[in-house]
């Protein structure tokens, strides 16, 4: 027999099982609490409520772990390129060098998109937010793709290939679209990362030429953020995923919920604060007094974590290629200065390192993707370029269990109790 929870009930009491993963977590499994017992469990947020069992990835806020099917992110950010980390998470074990180049192959014939796609661009305001752009297009790829026949495992991997393979060339063009250039035609003789950044800075005017070090950069912060587990999006993913909606729905999903600024958009808000900063003189320690003092209303962007409560691995791997980064193209930006003088400010204050209040992955990632010349607005797509292989490998994987279930949670009612209808003349 197997540990067992009991829940005191002023009725009864009510046993459950215990449910161990492969690190040791444990889980209260409480499916038939509400049946046996007409009570719910409250967790606003979901902090303490694990909705899945998921072999994808694993994280120790408390040690500071993250690996992707087992494998540490340092080592997947040191040695693997993106595609190979999306075959990963995807198929659960890293691909052969046969495997790696059909996948390869695949992703990049299915680069180009529709032409009746490209009208889509003339219809957005140019200053819509590439977010919306991003949802807007991905979402209406179902339109394209509606008669794809064969198994649904078949569909589901025709379609992870096509989102792997357009969202590049999706984000690329909302930014072009924004500053009025032409859109740049994906190109086949690129790796992935090159292709993107082609698409973004390149003209028809001249050639493009390629800059390793952002390409090298590019590809690691693709795979620091290319899964995370149960969080915000992802969750949503698996959500809307659950009523057996398309994969582009369930994708478009993902791109909404990682717009917002408590999400996909801090590293946005990394910046902002930064400019502020610069705005008020650049002076990072008066900044720092501020976050100290509760009563100032200022809040430090990019640092501590809500999963992490000692380090983010993910942003001691940025850190270093972001140094190196900013050195290698001689970056010379007012704006990094005041970064770079926040962050040590940071690191060597008592209130900080008491509390493991460290700059995390959003604070680097930022500042990188301005050196790259990635407009502020266009910071979450970059994310959601990211974690895209994630969403699909969730997807996936939800599909796959034969115990998955709509996702529908309960809620603990707080409005008027029962009373009558009464007419408007007498109200």
């Amino acid at each position: 027999m197997g540990e067992k929870a009991k829940i005191i009930l002023s009725e009864h009491e009510y046993e459950a099982d215990v449910v161990v993963g492969t690190e040791g977590e444990k889980g209260i499994d409480v499916i038939h609490l509400r049946r046996d017992t007409r009570n719910v469990v409250l967790d606003p947020g979901f902090v303490n409520t694990a909705s899945c069992s998921s072999a994808i990835t694993f994280i120790d806020g408390e040690k500071g772990i993250l690996r992707y099917r087992g494998y540490p992110i340092e080592q997947l950010a040191e040695k693997s390129s993106f595609l190979e980390v999306c075959w990963l998470l995807m198929k659960g074990e890293l691909p052969n060098t046969a495997e790696l180049e059909e996948f390869t192959e695949e992703i990049t014939t299915h680069t180009m998109l529709h032409e009746s796609v490209r009208e889509f661009y003339a219809g957005f305001p140019r200053d819509a937010h590439p977010m919306a752009i991003l949802a807007s297009v991905v979402c209406s790829l179902s339109a394209f793709y509606q008669g794809d026949v064969g198994n649904p495992e078949d569909i589901t991997y025709r379609n992870s290939l096509r989102l792997l393979a357009k969202l590049p060339t999706i984000a690329a063009w909302a930014y072009k679209k924004s500053i009025g250039q032409p859109f740049m035609y994906p190109r086949n003789d690129l790796g992935y990362s090159e292709n993107f950044l082609y698409m973004m800075f390149g003209v028809p005017a001249e050639d493009f030429e390629i800059v390793p070090e952002m390409v090298d950069v590019l590809n690691s912060l693709l795979i620091i953020h290319a899964d995370h587990e149960q969080n915000c999006s992802t969750s949503t993913v698996r959500l809307v995923r659950s009523s057996m909606a398309n994969l582009f729905a369930s994708i478009t999903s993902g791109i909404c919920a990682l717009w917002g600024h408590r999400h996909g958009g801090a590293n946005q808000r990394v910046v902002e604060m930064l400019q502020n900063i610069q705005k008020d003189g650049g002076n990072a320690k008066k900044y720092i007094e501020m976050a100290k003092d509760k009563k100032s209303g200022f809040r430090l962007m990019g640092f501590g974590h809500r999963v992490y409560k000692n380090f983010d691995p993910r942003a001691k791997i940025i850190k270093e290629k972001c140094h190196d980064f900013l050195k290698a193209i001689d970056c010379k930006d007012p704006l990094l200065d005041v970064a770079i003088e926040l962050e040590e400010a940071a690191l060597n204050d008592d209130y900080f390192k008491e509390r493991n209040l460290y700059p995390n992955v959003d604070f680097y990632s930022g500042i990188i993707y301005r050196a790259m010349g990635i407009p502020v607005p266009a910071f979450t797509v970059m994310f959601a370029l990211g974690r895209l292989p994630g969403w699909i490998a969730h997807a996936i994987e939800l599909n796959a269990d034969p115990k998955n279930k709509i996702g529908r949670p309960r809620q603990i009612y707080t409005g008027s109790t029962e009373r009558d209808f009464v007419d408007i003349e007498n109200r």
